[in-house]
């Protein structure tokens, strides 16, 4: 018989369920996500550092896992919770099961446990710490999240960033060098890059405005990833040395950066957006795209001052899901133009983001 855990949140709520993955004891911020498929690529995400993920898809774990599936180097959730394992997946490409791939990460499960009414707890009350345990009782754990830091008091970027520069080639056929910063690059935006005709040279979230110029980048991506925006000043100094020197394309926490490079603020949403199924519009076609989204995180288009211009708004909330700037080669969005899970609709920016550069430095 599997061995009995539980999921206790912050606010006294418990759930029974059993383990799975390694077991272990694990604290982080609680979070739903509603996609339908794509959980390799939700767990490798390394915006999801420092959090229990939820999908609220019942059955997790019916294809497997493999290698090509991996949107970064490991697993980057601190907690994965599901109504139902599949402990025999079907698909070609699979080479382990959904727990063998989370015991190998050393990653903590709990399965068999009610994830629509924990969604419907967190969205009526939002999201908040929680911890997975099977050797600790309900009291005992949540006094250890009482005693562990809160999520957004944490710099998770300096945790998921890489260690050294490396290069994603793109064979000979690149037309331009992009320099990619990492907060928690997912792989398939540099896939995309490539597909695109770019090469990219990827650094990490410390490297400053100085050296990032000195790789003689043609454009300059800023990376989605983790966390509170509001601990990163010492990367958006650095942005707001590279703003109108080179094209730039923000995605994700790269949103929120150039709107901090403005002297914007951003603000925690309750629940945040997480899923495949989100609606934007494009404010200036009025056209609605249904975008892949995971932050926490929103910018206040009241804060971005008069150079920037809000340019896509969320139809469920009305938040703020793009950016650009008025004059210079400079535009970002909220959501996740590569997908990843997700609906491809949006893989045209990066054909924007091509076009700058290609305005700028004439082939």
């Amino acid at each position: 018989m599997p061995k009995t855990a539980i999921l206790v949140l912050a606010d006294g709520s418990v759930y029974e369920g059993y383990a799975f993955g390694a077991e272990t004891d694990t604290i982080g911020e609680a979070v739903f996500n509603t996609s339908m498929a794509g959980y390799q690529e939700m767990l490798t995400d390394p915006s999801y550092a420092g959090q229990i993920l939820i999908p609220t898809y019942p059955l997790i774990g019916n294809y497997g896992t493999n290698e090509q599936d991996n949107e970064s180097r490991r697993i980057q959730v601190k907690g994965f919770v599901v109504r139902e394992e599949c402990d025999r997946p079907n698909h070609y490409l699979n080479n382990k099961t959904i727990h063998e791939y989370l015991a190998e990460g050393g990653i903590s499960g709990i399965q068999g446990v009610d994830t629509r009414a924990i969604t419907r707890r967190l969205r009526s009350a939002g999201v908040m710490m929680g911890m997975i345990t099977s050797s600790k009782t309900p009291a005992e754990a949540l006094e250890s999240i009482k005693n562990t830091p809160d999520y957004g008091e944490i710099d998770f970027v300096s945790e998921v960033t890489t260690e050294k520069p490396y290069e994603w080639q793109n064979g000979d056929k690149a037309m331009y060098h992009v320099v990619a910063l990492d907060c928690g690059l997912k792989y398939n935006i540099l896939r995309l890059l490539a597909i695109h005709g770019c090469r990219a040279t990827v650094v990490p979230c410390t490297t400053s405005a100085e050296d990032i110029l000195q790789l003689k980048p043609d454009g300059i991506l800023l990376s989605p990833g983790p966390g509170d925006p509001a601990l990163l000043d010492y990367i958006v100094g650095n942005v707001k040395k590279l703003v109108g020197k080179k094209p730039i394309m923000g995605i994700c926490l790269g949103n929120q950066l150039i709107a901090r490079a403005y002297g914007g603020n951003c603000y925690k949403l309750k629940f945040g957006h997480r899923g495949g199924n989100h609606p934007v519009r494009e404010l200036a076609t009025g056209r609605i795209h249904i975008t892949a989204q995971n932050h926490g995180y929103a910018v206040d288009p009241d804060s971005i001052g008069s150079e920037l211009e809000v340019t896509h708004i969320n139809l469920n909330d009305g938040t703020v899901e793009g950016l650009r700037h008025k004059e210079l080669p400079v535009f970002s969005i909220q959501y996740h133009s590569e997908a990843s899970p997700g609906p491809l609709d949006n893989v045209y920016l990066f054909e924007q983001f091509v076009g700058m550069m290609e305005k700028e430095n004439p082939p």
